[in-house]
């Protein structure tokens, strides 16, 4: 069953929701409606990590989740830290954190191979070739599904030398991050080579730019909810462990449209040929 990661933005500058959960009171009310709304994991940031976005400090990214992360994990919510520093994974693991989402995949930091080795967390290593106001200047590839697997197996065989246990390692392909839109639906075409990895992969497709391109021109950000939905469908049937989303509710009922499709079971009605349904005779569990 793909697990659903529910965006909890603890930043005054993200692309997708202004800035509205940038209070630490504000934040933990989200988290709660999140989880409540079918998330199974909270991904609580401090950072944006959006096209150009300018960087903060840790110290101050950490005065920015590690009281959220503290109260969430108080009330039973199982937490993702989204962060490329190693001293905030860390922190967020001593407040309560299970899982660490670093969208560099261990390159933005030297140190948090250790931490995620040390720790024992569920290491989400995504693939990345630069910070944000870099990373559009390299989104160039061969084949871009050929070259992302090549790079996170360099990360993979980098982060297990470093410590990192391999069945704590999940991988991302990196959605938006140094991709043009082409790029990115070339990845979601072929979800399914990323197999020969043998290792989970998490899909964080929730609200980007290259979404837009199946919308009317002019659409708000929050219109990419139901794009982002069907990306979600289509990872979740390519296997993937999780979808990371803005809008949970929407991806809780999509998922679970899925799961009554793959769940139902035809039968035969009395007198009809032999593989012949009505569809009144489908039942669903």
């Amino acid at each position: 069953m793909t697990l659903i990661m529910g965006v909890l933005n603890v930043t005054p500058d993200s692309f997708s929701d202004g800035g509205r959960w940038a209070s630490t009171d504000a934040a933990i009310e989200h988290g709660l409606l999140l989880h409540a709304q079918g998330a199974d994991l909270i991904d609580v940031g401090g950072e944006s990590t959006r096209p150009g976005a300018t960087r903060v400090s840790p110290e101050q990214e950490q005065q920015r989740i590690i009281p959220v992360v503290t109260e969430l994990a108080r009330q039973g919510l199982r937490l993702s830290i989204d962060t490329l520093n190693a001293g905030t994974a860390l922190a967020a693991a001593k407040a309560g954190a299970s899982v660490i989402n670093d969208v560099s995949g261990g390159l933005a930091d030297p140190g948090m191979a250790a931490v995620a080795a040390e720790t024992g967390l569920t290491y989400v290593a995504m693939h990345w070739r630069a910070h944000a106001q870099q990373m559009d200047t390299l989104a160039d590839y061969g084949d871009v599904v050929t070259d992302v697997i090549a790079e996170l197996r360099t990360r993979v065989e980098a982060l297990t030398l470093a410590g990192v246990a391999r069945e704590r390692i999940v991988l991302d392909p990196g959605l938006g991050f140094s991709k043009k839109t082409e790029h990115n639906w070339q990845l979601i075409n072929r979800l399914d080579a990323f197999a020969e990895l043998d290792l989970p992969v998490m899909v964080g497709a929730s609200r980007k730019r290259f979404l837009a391109e199946v919308l009317p021109v002019g659409a708000p950000v929050q219109g990419r909810d139901l794009p982002t939905a069907v990306v979600s469908v289509l990872a979740a049937q390519a296997g993937a462990w999780a979808v990371r989303v803005h809008d949970v509710a929407a991806t809780r009922t999509a998922l679970n449209v899925l799961a009554s499709v793959q769940q139902s079971t035809p039968r035969r009605a009395p007198g009809l040929p032999r593989g012949a349904v009505r569809p009144s005779q489908w039942t669903h569990d």
